[in-house]
């Protein structure tokens, strides 16, 4: 109790100023803020720049790809990885810590690792090549197409391995009275998965999929590391929309209205989460 209480300045300071900070930046987020923030409201004349602007809705267009891919993938691999794992398999832990390594490893440091591995100079389509086949082409980080999906490889290589450790805490939570339950009915292990262990790991689904969606939207180091936003601005994503109007464009208006929007998206993520935790917990009692 005493630690709780000795901690509860810190919380409220901390708290304070998050609230304080995010105020004043939807604040700003309404004046004409250029080099420096200025107080004269102009009304919603920084978000309807910001929706007419291509470079943004490419940037959400590009968000709305990586969250999608990256929200199925990382849960259905992590998924997979972890049952393989639960298996009781021979060097668990070895494979568990290589499958959770690259969450170690900075973004920065991911991106420009695949960024060599992607690059056809030095990586898998030199490699393939060097092989005999002349006419191999991978090259997604230069193809504008398809250059979001050369960042979402270096994405699920680093979360992948967090989503399986949860999955698996998860699947050693399961009462192992099911499993034989389910052998002794004959019912198949893809069937047990899918209709009886599955909706017993709800929580762990629920808290999976708010930590992908916080780490998507905050989506900027590996952008940065592999592309900075190319081809053009084809790789272009809102949190770096925000850093190059704020510190490059020094145009803070326009910046603190993508935060916002930003924040707002944070939003659309956990009030599910808190419905879901919280709202389903009071109807069970």
């Amino acid at each position: 109790m005493s630690s709780k209480v000795a901690a509860m300045p810190m919380a409220f300071t901390a708290v304070g100023i998050f609230v304080i900070a995010t105020l004043w930046t939807v604040y700003h987020s309404f004046t004409n803020s250029k080099l420096l923030p200025k107080s004269e409201l102009i009304g919603f004349d920084q978000y309807q720049r910001l929706w007419d602007s291509d470079r943004w809705i490419l940037s959400i267009k590009n968000l709305a790809i990586y969250g999608a891919c990256s929200m199925v993938f990382s849960l259905v691999i992590g998924f997979v990885l972890a049952a393989l794992l639960d298996q009781k398999i021979r060097l668990e832990s070895l494979f568990r810590t290589i499958f959770l390594y690259p969450f170690a490893l900075s973004f920065i440091v991911t991106g420009l690792v695949w960024q060599w591995i992607l690059t056809p100079e030095f990586g898998v389509q030199h490699i393939v090549r060097s092989l005999g086949w002349e006419s191999f082409t991978f090259d997604p980080l230069f193809n504008p197409d398809i250059v979001i999906y050369g960042i979402l490889i270096a994405g699920l290589w680093q979360g992948t391995g967090l989503v399986m450790c949860l999955m698996l805490a998860g699947l050693r939570g399961i009462d192992q009275e099911v499993w034989k339950a389910a052998r002794v009915d004959g019912i198949p292990a893809w069937k047990t998965y899918i209709f009886v262990v599955i909706p017993m790991m709800k929580p762990v689904f629920v808290t999976t999929l708010v930590l992908i969606a916080s780490g998507i939207i905050k989506l900027y180091d590996l952008v940065v590391a592999q592309t900075s936003g190319g081809p053009g601005l084809a790789s272009e994503v809102p949190a770096k929309y925000v850093y190059d109007y704020m510190f490059g464009g020094q145009n803070l208006g326009q910046g603190f209205a993508a935060s916002t929007m930003m924040l707002v998206g944070v939003l659309i993520a956990l009030i599910p989460f808190a419905y879901l935790e919280f709202g389903g917990r009071k109807k069970h009692g």
